[in-house]
């Protein structure tokens, strides 16, 4: 639960309601979780008897109302939903309406009514058989329960039509995580009740605690990964243009060096370039393929008419032979550069390629970039040799005059 709520941290520069709420769900069930673990419990309760269970029941009772919250604003908004929307969305009115006098309940059940006298290792069961503990109790469980069975209902119905197999396996993890939600809700409110009239035996209520426990971690795990899955695409992506932009880097510094000026900021190590997060992973992919781009077409200005037939010439046996002429063409057209040749005219240009988006211009540079970075000297020799060279530009000036 932490690690979710850590992952979707950034929601929260964001204006997306739908982005805040699952946040706020996962933060609040990971707060919860958290106050359970000894040593936070002990430095809570070292504050005030038995505060670790409160601040892990309102934190509970905050996230099921983010998860609501999360289930209205993710479905329903025409003016007629389905019925389980409709459901969905009249629940989560009155749990919010009923926030405002559940909570407030609690605190003064908590502190005057609750008996505690002595620190409690597990409250519910501790507090088995006190009818203000009851009381206090009940409140929580029906609210986690009425929210957790609302969400559970609705999930399984649009689990069935959903548009992606990670997405419908996410909602109906999530739609089994709130049922064990329910059903923790209904097996802890039924034990505190019946312990009411009926004596407990320590075995049957250690029993009955672990069975509560074990639905609670159970639900927590399937939760966080039913809120997971659908982001794994997404997390994929991220990491197949971040490889993408780090591959690209040796191809685009060449280029760079040479015109500068072409790009929107100076070109830093391979590792400085991997590390910035200045601006989103797929604009800077796009704008490094442009870069090179530019960069190619100003080569055309440093390159002579016969440099790409004999680039092709060149390669003609090669495993990958439209990716090697083009690298070879670059290469050469790069030296002429570098030496300051330049031609009174612009060689044609490029044969065009069917790019549908940035991922596959960028793969083509990597097969372009594979081939360039094994050229040896003697090959681009060769081909200037055959090819001819454009004037230097001293020449050119004096030959104007």
């Amino acid at each position: 639960m932490t690690l979710v709520a850590l992952w979707r941290l950034p929601a929260l520069r964001y204006g997306d309601p739908l982005r805040r709420t699952l946040w706020g769900c996962s933060a609040g069930f990971a707060v919860a979780l958290w106050a359970r673990f000894p040593p936070v419990k002990a430095a809570l309760d070292s504050v005030a008897v038995d505060l670790s269970a409160l601040v892990k029941y309102f934190f509970s009772m905050i996230a099921a109302l983010a998860l609501l919250n999360y289930a209205v604003t993710s479905y329903g908004v025409g003016s007629s939903p389905p019925r389980h929307i409709a459901i969905c969305r009249k629940v989560a009115r009155t749990a919010r309406r009923a926030t405002v006098v559940v909570i407030p309940a609690m605190v003064l059940l908590f502190f005057t009514v609750v008996d505690r006298s002595h620190p409690t290792h597990d409250f519910a069961a501790d507090h088995a058989g006190q009818w203000g503990a009851a009381v206090f109790m009940t409140l929580f469980y029906l609210y986690l329960g009425f929210a957790a069975a609302t969400c559970a209902y609705q999930w399984s119905h649009v689990s069935r039509r959903a548009e992606s197999v990670s997405l419908r396996v996410g909602l109906t993890l999530g739609a089994a995580a709130t049922w064990l939600y329910t059903a923790y809700a209904m097996v802890r409110a039924s034990f505190m009740w019946l312990a009411m009239f009926v004596h407990v035996s320590p075995p049957v209520d250690r029993a009955a605690g672990k069975a509560g426990d074990l639905l609670n971690v159970a639900a927590a795990v399937l939760f966080a990964t039913g809120a997971s899955l659908p982001t794994t695409g997404v997390v994929a992506q991220r990491w197949r243009t971040w490889r993408l932009l780090s591959r690209l880097h040796p191809l685009r510094k060449d280029l760079a060096q040479q015109f500068p000026h072409l790009c929107f900021r100076p070109v830093a190590s391979r590792l400085r370039e991997a590390s910035r997060w200045s601006l989103p992973l797929d604009v800077r992919l796009d704008r490094t393929i442009q870069e090179c781009g530019d960069a190619v077409e100003q080569l055309r200005h440093h390159a002579t008419s016969d440099l790409w037939p004999v680039a092709e010439e060149a390669t003609a046996h090669h495993t990958d032979p439209e990716a090697a002429a083009e690298a070879y063409w670059v290469a050469a057209a790069l030296r002429s550069a570098r030496a300051g040749r330049r031609a009174s005219l612009p060689a044609a240009p490029l044969p065009p390629k069917p790019f549908t988006d940035s991922q596959s211009e960028g793969h083509w540079l990597l097969r372009v970039q594979n081939v360039y970075l094994g050229i040896p000297t003697q090959a681009i020799d060769q081909i200037l040799a055959r090819a001819g060279q454009p004037r230097d530009g001293i020449a050119l000036e004096l030959a104007k005059k």
